[in-house]
């Protein structure tokens, strides 16, 4: 009688292995980052080689340098086998309670106009009563749980058969989706990339003029709604200093009337 030998654990990964990846990640040379450190390279080396173990303060002052997001230099300083530092708590957490209420301010205060909060992986935490033209005629299982910013975007039962632009707004969204893959290496945000690049169009919208993609201001989102026509640029806030993870990763996203066309429809929904 044979028995299933149990496939082995992948190994634990060491603190050389996330430097080594973030420090690739940023196209920094060991020199390069063992010199905006002020450390010698030969140490740097020996650190991502497991030859030489680091301080927790050398571990810290190496991920400033990255400006690794503060998720990733908790597990940093686990891999150092330190404890981390950055507490990650809920909104609903009371000790975030000034920053909810501060997020939930800025939201308030945007109305008429849309204004939404966002996680790291796009999902909406909290929103405006102004986000009504965005949900209009999209498709229940899009609506279900924690919406995704993205997906609802994108998909062909979503907002996109609404946008006039889909083309400029698609490369727009695609293009810093990817930034973010590339920044953070997040396997969500990259299965996310994957997801929605497959997406269909749903109909045939025009490519993007060149160098539109690198634009993240000024691309304005053209939506028709049970109001007429909306104009709409967006602009995105965070946090300045945040010491907490999930405040780090929050943003709000707002979007302003690109004319009075659009700032009256808007009232005139409020209303």
């Amino acid at each position: 009688m044979s028995t299933a030998q149990a496939s082995p654990r992948p190994a634990a990964r060491t603190i050389g292995d996330h430097l080594r990846d973030w420090r690739q990640r940023r196209r920094l040379s060991q020199m390069d980052l063992a010199l905006e450190a002020e450390i010698s390279t030969r140490h740097l080396s020996f650190v991502e080689t497991g030859r030489a173990a680091p301080s927790r303060e050398m571990v810290l002052r190496l991920a400033e340098v990255l400006e690794m997001p503060l998720r990733d230099r908790n597990l940093m300083l686990v891999a150092a086998g330190f404890a981390p530092v950055f507490p990650e708590r809920s909104l609903d957490d009371p000790a975030v309670a000034v920053a909810r209420a501060a997020v939930e301010l800025v939201l308030r205060g945007h109305e008429p106009y849309p204004a939404v909060a966002l996680d790291r992986h796009w999902a909406i935490v909290a929103h405006n009563r102004a986000i009504a033209p965005f949900l209009e005629g999209c498709a229940p299982e899009l609506l279900g749980g924690p919406i995704n910013m993205v997906r609802l975007s994108l998909h062909p039962q979503g907002i996109a058969p609404r946008i006039v632009n889909l083309g400029e707004v698609r490369g727009h969204v695609l293009a810093r989706l990817k930034r973010q893959v590339e920044l953070t290496g997040d396997p969500v945000l990259a299965a996310l990339l994957e997801e929605v690049s497959a997406y269909p169009l749903p109909f045939a919208a025009p490519h993007p003029r060149k160098g539109h993609e690198a634009d993240e201001l000024f691309i304005p989102v053209r939506l028709q709604s049970s109001v007429g026509l909306l104009t709409l640029i967006s602009a995105t806030t965070v946090f300045g200093t945040p010491v907490d993870v999930t405040l780090a990763e929050l943003a709000i996203e707002t979007f302003l009337p690109a004319d009075a066309e659009t700032a009256e429809r808007l009232r005139a929904m409020a209303g």
